[in-house]
């Protein structure tokens, strides 16, 4: 399996297609989960030249806080206007919960989105996901547009998922806080150790009055991601100990006791979400998925923040080059259960391709196929800062969950050993010893 995953930014007709994707279009409905049976006597395919209309259940999960999935769906049904959608609409803490419950109980959903891409292998497994590789051939589908995102999800030979979207981490920061400390803004080739020492810059004040130089959300992916970001380790590479860790708590430790940024213990035990402090502006600087950009739009135009935001490319090692970075992706799959395959192909090959590439741009979701329009696009939203185009061209991205066997298992250990680091429980040696010796042992 692929441990990283290059991003080839060619030029392709994504702008061109833009005009059907409008959320004002959107005649997809929304429901909420249920495994209630469909009639079998709607027709199996979008070719079927009797004309009787599909109406195929797709899963997903906060539509209704997320424009993309339904603008891309009004734009299928405008383009197919034989096959209805009927959305299914799950809260993001309960999709994979509950998208297994279905599946294993026999729903009739038709296709679905894979929240935790790395699981797509054990839904393979319990043979849960159709082959889509005649469908790929015979339609001509060109895995390679995918930027080697695709083959993550080839099995045996076989092709189970494409990638509808991609995400990857980057450095976001409050133009205002810089420009009151006199400080630069950050360029999109700086090293961690640039990072660091500009976070002690920004930092002032005291008590509810303070401004930290950086955050770091609770998950262990904001330290260790920046450990794989190299592309040449994955949380599944033990061996040595996870010694590529080690830089990366250090620094975090370091910064938690210099106080340029919060400290893990009061985040946990607040429950404080990532979005609250940058969003209130106390924070200068923060790492975190592209998916944040359209969450910062929207709370700007809702007038529930203030920020000057800006965005650049994640710091990287030293001699690492620029351009390097942690994400994952979103792939879409079709149940193998389904009896409207067909008509459920018709609906993926068209959120993965040129068309769904587009509606996704529009909505600043990063498409599966992106691409230098793709990225253009989003660029050019408005509420998007200055640069952001520049930030988001990327050279490499590594996975932060390797697609694998046990990769869930592993992860799950990481953030508990992870926890007992960043509560002082564990020093970073010996909390990177137990996570290669728990690792041994479930890989074992």
């Amino acid at each position: 399996m692929k441990k990283s995953i290059s991003m080839l930014l060619a030029a392709s007709m994504v702008g061109t297609m833009l005009a059907g994707c409008g959320a004002s279009a959107s005649s997809a409905s929304t429901a909420a989960p249920t495994d209630a049976a469909s009639s079998t006597t709607e027709a199996a395919s979008a070719a079927d030249t009797s004309g009787e209309p599909v109406t195929l259940k797709l899963a997903t999960w906060d539509n209704t806080s997320n424009t993309t999935v339904s603008d891309t769906v009004a734009a299928f049904e405008a383009a197919n206007p034989n096959i209805k959608v009927e959305i299914i609409d799950i809260p993001s803490a309960d999709y994979t919960t509950k998208l297994s419950v279905m599946l294993n109980g026999g729903s009739d959903v038709d296709a679905f989105y894979i929240k935790d891409g790395d699981t797509a292998k054990s839904l393979v497994e319990k043979g849960q996901l159709a082959d889509m590789s005649d469908y790929i051939s015979a339609d001509g589908v060109n895995l390679a547009d995918y930027n080697g995102l695709a083959e993550n999800f080839s099995f045996d030979g076989k092709q189970y998922a494409l990638p509808a979207r991609t995400d990857f981490y980057v450095m976001y920061y409050n133009k205002d806080i810089f420009d009151a400390a006199g400080v630069e803004y950050p360029s999109n080739d700086w090293t961690w150790e640039e990072f660091e020492e500009t976070a002690k810059k920004l930092t002032s004040g005291e008590g509810a009055n303070k401004t930290y130089g950086a955050f770091f959300h609770t998950w262990q992916a904001c330290v260790e991601n920046w450990g794989v970001q190299d592309g040449k380790n994955t949380i599944m590479d033990y061996e040595n100990g996870y010694d590529f860790f080690k830089p990366y708590y250090d620094m975090v430790i370091r910064m938690q006791d210099e106080g340029t940024v919060q400290d893990y213990g009061t985040l946990k035990t607040g429950n404080i979400h990532y979005s609250g402090p940058f969003a209130q502006g106390t924070v200068a600087m923060m790492p975190m998925g592209t998916w944040f950009m359209a969450t910062m739009i929207q709370k700007v135009n809702d007038g529930e923040s203030t920020v000057n935001w800006g965005i650049a490319a994640l710091p990287h090692a030293d001699g690492v080059e620029a351009g390097y970075t942690v994400g994952s992706m979103t792939p879409i799959a079709i149940n193998a259960a389904s009896e409207k395959q067909d008509a459920a192909w018709e609906l993926v090959k068209f959120i993965t391709g040129e068309e769904g590439a587009a509606c996704y741009a529009k909505t600043g979701a990063i498409p599966g196929r992106s691409n230098a329009d793709a990225i253009a696009e989003i660029a050019k939203m408005d509420g998007m800062p200055e640069g952001a185009a520049e930030a988001l061209t990327v050279k490499n991205i590594a996975l932060d969950r390797p697609i694998t066997d046990k990769v869930s298992e592993i992860n799950q250990m990481l953030g508990e050993e992870h926890s007992l680091i960043m509560l002082g429980e564990l020093s970073v040696d010996d909390g990177l010893a137990e996570m290669a010796e728990r690792a041994a042992e479930i890989l074992g």
